[in-house]
């Protein structure tokens, strides 16, 4: 919830805008009192007023990259949406989006989670060393994460949105938006062209490798 409102700041309360491009697991510091910090702006970008996006060269780290923003460059607020969801995923799952897969199909994180999702056994992707939690507690904020990680940018929650949806208990404006997006599978479609349409699953899937690069 402290990353989230923290996002929610950077994205709609800093003037310019402000777009992190790299949320991770690693750029989120914890104080004494475990409240997080974001950290590490080194590939921060500013959004003027007018703009809805920036075209940019692509950067950030493997397993958190938003399909548009690694495909084309484009980038908007919705890129760190889909990093947040995938760092939420990690808190859940206890495992890395970046570094593994497992099961028959080798899935990525993202990907395992939405296929959980299709098959109707979403508690199954929670950390086995989590023995004492709320089963609907842990199914919101998998929701929420997923919602977070659509691949089509528009369709995603913004940050506020987000708080709101962790901090209310009640989940159905959760589980009809998730209905919704139903379309949006563990492998999404991304638009090349007017009649050409390319399957999508993680950046680490493309020709080209993304690690973490220098600002310019």
């Amino acid at each position: 919830m402290g990353t989230a409102r923290g996002l929610a700041f950077l994205h709609d309360e800093a003037k310019p805008c402000i777009i992190h491009r790299d949320i991770k697991a690693s750029n989120i510091l914890l104080d004494r009192d475990f409240n997080p910090k974001i950290g590490d702006f080194g590939l921060a970008r500013l959004i003027p007023n007018y703009a809805s996006h920036v075209s940019t060269r692509v950067a950030g780290t493997v397993g958190y990259l938003a399909p548009e923003y690694a495909l084309s460059g484009q980038l908007t607020k919705k890129a760190d949406v889909y990093s947040f969801g995938v760092v939420l995923l990690e808190v859940v799952s206890g495992r890395s989006s970046s570094t593994s897969a497992w099961g028959t199909d080798m899935m990525l994180l993202v990907e395992w989670t939405w296929k959980s999702q299709e098959e109707g056994r979403l508690l199954n992707i929670a950390d086995p060393e989590l023995v004492d939690y709320l089963d609907d507690e842990v199914l919101r904020f998998i929701k929420v994460a997923l919602l977070c990680t659509q691949a089509v940018s528009h369709r995603r929650p913004s940050m506020n949105e987000v708080i709101e949806m962790l901090s209310n208990e009640k989940t159905s404006y959760v589980d009809k938006l998730l209905s919704d997006s139903a379309v949006y599978k563990s492998s999404p479609q991304v638009n090349r062209g007017k009649n050409s349409m390319i399957p999508f699953r993680d950046s680490t899937q493309l020709s080209i490798t993304y690690t973490q690069m220098q600002p310019r």
